[in-house]
């Protein structure tokens, strides 16, 4: 008999997408959502406010919009409060922005091509789609084309926000993917305000504050530490930036991408990690919260909701945010999968992309912003364009709770595979499994707890009466077989 040449199963392996998480990732990413989440809320509620503000006391609230502070010169900074909030809150958030952008190069998701390619994707076609069909709908003579940007971008904190008040558990991959989709969308999003939105410019201001950041760059090399050095050359780099025709917010994102975000050394945290933990409560608890309550304020009364849906420029909103967005972080997610044969994790299904792809669709921070941006010499063309974000978030936040809720049962029993601990050294068992010391710990900890649970008498069983307990009555009758102990 003659030996067959051995048969050699196939070794390539499909890559798998939306699979488990490192664990320092996985500690990352539920640090953060935590932040932002606490974040979503406080806007949600803020938008709450300013809508019930400016629709009961609306004289009151325009002219707390329209209250000047700050110094006329040398660089014009005498702003009304509504500037200060585009032009200031939000240079906090987009400094936060491009620090998670940092970081998601050097050690998230995007740290390799192949693994970036899925999420980049998505948030390209999530761009483009939405703008596209802004565009067709504003075509005709009625239209207003220079909105296309309003429905592309994402609102990670207020996605969040509705997902912290339906009381979805979703899975932490797909926290993570929607958290990567909105970090790239974000740096789309200051491009195309940096590129689309900025006139005027002045090129003395515009060289100082390039010298400005150049200089937060060296100093932040060279390892120079102090918040009273670099929160002041941070403001001055701000204000020049504002003063030279620039959106002052690219400052803000400039600077997060110049700080270091790899540990070093015994390093525990990287600056750019350290800096991040301090800035984000900041800015999702304080700044965002702040601008929704200063740029949410619009009228709803009848005509002004009866406007949304007949005229181009906030239908074109509507459908950019609720079909646009979708249509696109989901479609750009399949064909990636399809055209690299990479496999959905087994856990999940096709279903939960497309929920997570509406919930994309929350368009609101942002959103906001470009509305102010695109019309300044239009200012009810402007609320009307507010008002389509809103009335196209609170729908994708409605459909998308719905297709959330119809999973939400399978999502708590993969929240609690992922947090179970059960030897509880505050690390999940999922990243442990395989580990004979993890294994043991858990053996031993299974055998105590059997040893003391309660008998049927009531006492637990302990060496001192494992055996005997209930012994006077088990002489009382032999035939018994509880009292025997035969019955146990």
């Amino acid at each position: 008999m003659t030996d067959q040449p051995p048969v050699h199963e196939p070794t390539t392996r499909r890559r798998q997408f939306l699979g488990r998480l490192s664990l320092p990732e996985r500690t990352f990413i539920t640090d953060a959502l935590r932040t932002e989440t606490v974040g979503g809320i406080l806007l949600l509620g803020a938008a709450v406010i300013a809508l019930i503000w400016a629709n009961v006391w609306p004289q009151a609230y325009e002219s707390m919009l329209d209250y000047t502070i700050g110094p006329s010169g040398p660089l014009h900074l005498d702003l009304s409060l509504s500037t200060w909030a585009k032009d200031g809150l939000l240079t906090i958030f987009f400094f936060v922005a491009g620090i998670e952008l940092k970081r998601e190069f050097v050690a998230g998701e995007l740290r390799t091509p192949r693994a970036a390619l899925l999420p980049v994707i998505a948030a390209v076609c999530g761009v483009a789609l939405p703008a596209i069909l802004f565009a067709l709908v504003n075509s005709g003579s009625g239209g207003h084309p220079g909105g296309w940007a309003i429905p592309t971008a994402t609102d990670i904190a207020f996605a969040l926000g509705v997902l912290a008040v339906v009381g979805s558990h979703l899975p932490s991959p797909l926290r993570a993917f929607l958290l990567t989709l909105a970090v790239v969308d974000d740096l789309i999003a200051i491009l195309i305000i940096a590129v689309f939105y900025s006139s005027g410019i002045k090129f003395w201001a515009l060289g100082l504050a390039f010298a400005g950041l150049a200089l937060f760059w060296f100093l932040h090399r060279r390892g120079v530490h102090g918040w009273y050095l670099f929160v002041p050359l941070a403001l001055v780099t701000w204000a020049l930036m504002h003063e030279s025709g620039i959106h002052a917010t690219v400052a803000g994102v400039a600077m997060g991408l110049m700080l270091r975000c790899h540990r070093e050394g015994d390093e525990q945290h990287s600056p750019g990690e350290h800096i991040e933990h301090l800035v984000r409560p900041l800015s999702a608890g304080l700044a965002v919260p702040l601008f929704a309550l200063l740029s949410a304020g619009v009228t709803l009364s009848g005509s002004a909701l009866r406007e949304v849906f007949t005229q181009a420029t906030p239908i074109g909103i509507v459908i950019g945010l609720l079909v646009g967005k979708s249509v696109g972080v989901f479609g750009g997610t399949w064909l990636i999968a399809r055209f690299t044969r990479a496999e959905l994790n087994p856990q999940l299904k096709w279903a939960d992309m497309v929920a997570v792809s509406v919930l994309a669709g929350i368009g609101f921070t942002v959103s906001l912003l470009i509305s102010e941006l695109a019309f300044p010499d239009d200012q009810a063309l402007a609320d009307r364009s507010k008002t389509a974000v809103l009335i196209g978030s609170l729908l994708c936040a409605m459909v998308a709770t719905v297709l959330l809720k119809l999973r939400n049962r399978h999502y708590r029993a993969l929240c609690e595979e992922e947090d179970r601990d059960l030897d509880e050294d505050g690390i999940p068992d999922v990243y442990q499994q395989d580990d004979p010391a993890w294994q043991a710990r858990v053996a031993e900890r299974a055998r105590i707890t059997e040893a003391a649970e309660p008998l049927p008498g009531g006492e637990p069983e302990t060496p001192g009466n494992a055996g005997t307990s209930g012994s006077s009555e088990a002489s009382g009758d032999p035939g018994n077989p509880e009292a025997s102990g035969t019955g146990r």
